[in-house]
């Protein structure tokens, strides 16, 4: 991409990200008060401390988003790798800290795969999903685990609750969608309520594709057409719910939680040659379950309990193997309990305490795995007090990790104690206008593949070590009747990341060390308005833009010392524009990443070029009878565009996907 087409790009993108902000006692009440709001939603937290973006179902779909790894590419300082494809692996890493220090949590409770070290995000539907939260550093939720304080960013999925009209105790939604390359997926969801105290949903959601796409694969002046192999994926997803609110003060949820894929998982495609002949079998289930409750005006509990089932079968072919077959089988499981208190002494401070405890192990078929059995504690203290226009959070993170090997050496104990801390000012009485910053210490373990894989692992790792600077500026106001409102961030940011761990060569093999010293620095800024028409016809904008370094500050003598990271671009950012009128709403939204490198030296032989991909969505919405009908017809990389977000990992080109959603 020229740098012309790259500055078009970025000045279309300059019409952000995000929607109207509450009051500060509007967000007090939201987090205190566990109070459901109708009104319009907001896309971003101005009066916190920390940046905290969201993005809900409704502007996902009138956007065109494809999947939860599309979705999170809408948040500003965001970088999804993603391998190509439904069925391709994608992991998600926030202002450049690595997808280890990126927490991912489902309806509240942590989701953790210590045998990686980071989420697949790609396992997840958006069928069922409501809202998406990324917050960086961490979310205001005085309860929430202790494990989500100590993740460098947090992003949070929250599933639809289920919702009755007056008069109803049950209800559903049934939801068909079809596409191109054998692209089926369908969801359905029941809801029934038994009483005023209990209420229960079950989802399910079957979804396959073939995968099997043309892209162009051009070796010098030659360019040809070829078609993706192996990419093809059949996954199952069911949970049930169900909600006992015994008072108004309280609330257990109880959810249970089933996911199936077989997968093809598609190679890289070099010299002509796209095969690829690995299979993966994916098998997760968990039980998790969350208790709240309002002592007094003073006192809130919650408790919080998961048990986590994960197996992983993997098989390839091929004369490298011994015998022309390699295969693997990985079982991880994790028990978790949690308890987490607040206390308002007086009006302005509030106090929390949060205390978990993780029991992991992993048993593998690979000859040298020492089946592992780690335990955790993580205690968290926190106080938010806030006097006048000043909003200040302080918290400390105590982190104590032991582990036993039934074979082998195991590493050493960890324990680590990190502050944190964020200051939202508003400077003026009378203008929805905050000064913000935050300080942040964190680090990330090494995973069980880290430690303990055949011939690669190394139990004398050192935990990764990162901190966090922050500071921004956030605005927020509506203008008479026809601006319903007009929403600015812009935040800078300074991070540093030390003893990284990563695979590095050695005389006869590779092996993981701890290597590295990294600066990233950068802005984010999102800008959102919405306007009012004539004939109640409405334009919502919404996106971001993200300039950000990051770079390798480990070694002077080296070739790449001061250069960008690999897979780092300096460009990116996305934006959409949605036009709801009585008849149809029309979305259109574009994400464009700029030039990056995928070897550490920056030289031309490893450049990958940017891109700039565009959706187009049309939707109608209409009542038949009790039933609410929605139609939509989408077309997925408008212009074309071929590109990888991996080098050697083709992404798909233009595409189709047609929906039909009937709601009752």
């Amino acid at each position: 991409m020229t740098k012309v087409k790259f500055l078009l790009g970025i000045s279309a993108m300059s019409i952000a990200c995000v929607q109207p902000m509450f009051s500060q006692e509007s967000i007090d009440s939201l987090v205190l008060e566990d109070v459901t709001v109708t009104a319009r939603r907001p896309s971003a937290k101005i009066t916190a401390g920390t940046p905290v973006q969201m993005l809900y179902a409704d502007n996902l779909s009138s956007l065109g988003v494809n999947d939860l790894a599309d979705a999170v590419r809408r948040f500003a300082g965001v970088n999804v790798k993603d391998y190509g494809g439904l069925g391709g692996l994608k992991t998600v890493s926030v202002r450049n800290m690595g997808a280890a220090h990126t927490g991912v949590c489902y309806d509240g409770v942590p989701v953790s795969n210590c045998q990686g070290g980071q989420i697949d995000i790609g396992r997840f539907s958006l069928d069922n999903v409501e809202m998406l939260s990324l917050a960086v550093g961490q979310d205001n939720d005085p309860l929430q685990p202790a494990k989500l304080y100590s993740s460098a960013a947090v992003l949070n999925i929250s599933t639809a609750k289920p919702k009755f009209n007056r008069g109803k105790n049950f209800g559903g939604r049934v939801e068909v969608k079809g596409g191109s390359f054998g692209y089926v997926n369908t969801s359905a969801r029941l809801s029934r309520k038994f009483s005023d105290k209990w209420t229960g949903s079950v989802d399910g959601i079957f979804m396959r594709a073939d995968g099997n796409y043309p892209f162009r694969l051009v070796n010098g002046k030659v360019t040809t057409t070829e078609r993706r192999i192996n990419s093809d994926i059949t996954s199952w997803q069911t949970e049930a719910n169900l909600f006992f609110n015994p008072s108004e003060d309280s609330e257990l949820k109880i959810k249970g939680y089933y996911y199936s894929s077989v997968r093809g998982l598609p190679g890289a495609v070099t010299l002509y040659n796209p095969v690829s002949t690995e299979r993966l079998w994916d098998r997760n289930a968990f039980v998790q379950t969350v208790f709240t409750t309002r002592l007094s005006s003073k006192w809130r509990l919650r408790a919080t309990a998961k048990y986590n089932y994960g197996f992983n079968r993997d098989r390839e072919t091929g004369n490298q193997f011994s015998g022309g077959v390699y295969k693997d089988v990985h079982l991880q499981q994790e028990g978790m309990l949690s308890a987490s208190a607040q206390f308002v002494p007086f009006r302005g401070l509030s106090v929390s305490m949060a205390q978990d405890g993780y029991y992991n192990t992993l048993s593998s078929t690979m000859s040298e795995c020492p089946f592992p059995r780690r335990f955790t504690s993580l205690t968290v203290a926190s106080a938010r007090w806030t006097p006048g226009p000043v909003d200040i959070t302080a918290t400390l993170v105590n982190t104590f990790i032991t582990e036993h090997v039934r074979k082998g050496d195991g590493p050493d104990d960890i324990e680590r104690l990190l502050p944190s801390v964020s200051v939202s000012y508003r400077p003026f009485k009378n203008e929805e206008f905050y000064v913000r910053g935050m300080f942040k210490e964190s680090f990330r373990v090494p995973s069980f593949n880290d430690l303990y894989y055949e011939r690669l692992g190394n139990v004398n790792l050192r935990p990764e070590r990162a901190k966090e600077y922050d500071l921004g500026v956030t605005y927020t106001r509506s203008l008479g009747s026809w601006l319903d409102y007009l929403t600015v961030t812009a935040d800078g940011y300074y991070n540093t990341v030390h003893d990284k761990i990563v695979a590095f060569p050695t005389t006869y093999a590779w092996h993981m060390a701890n290597y590295g010293r990294v600066i990233i620095r950068g802005i984010d800024v999102t800008l959102a308005a919405a306007v009012r028409l004539p004939r109640n016809i409405s334009v919502v904008v919404t996106g971001s833009y993200t300039l950000q370094e990051a770079l390798d500050k480990t070694s002077r003598t080296t070739k790449n010392y001061g250069q960008q990271l690999p897979y780092t671009p300096r460009n990116s950012g996305n934006a959409g524009v949605t036009l709801a009128m009585p008849w149809i709403t029309v979305g259109y939204s574009l994400v464009g990443v700029g030039e990056k490198y995928f070897m550490s030296q920056n030289i031309p032989a490893n450049l990958i070029k940017g891109y700039i991909e565009q959706n187009i969505t049309l939707s109608r919405e209409f009542t038949a009878g009790k039933t609410d009908i929605t139609l939509r017809g989408e077309i997925i990389n408008l212009a074309d565009a071929h590109y990888e977000v991996i080098k050697y990992y083709p992404m798909p080109g233009r595409s189709w996907r047609l929906t039909a959603s009937l709601k009752f």
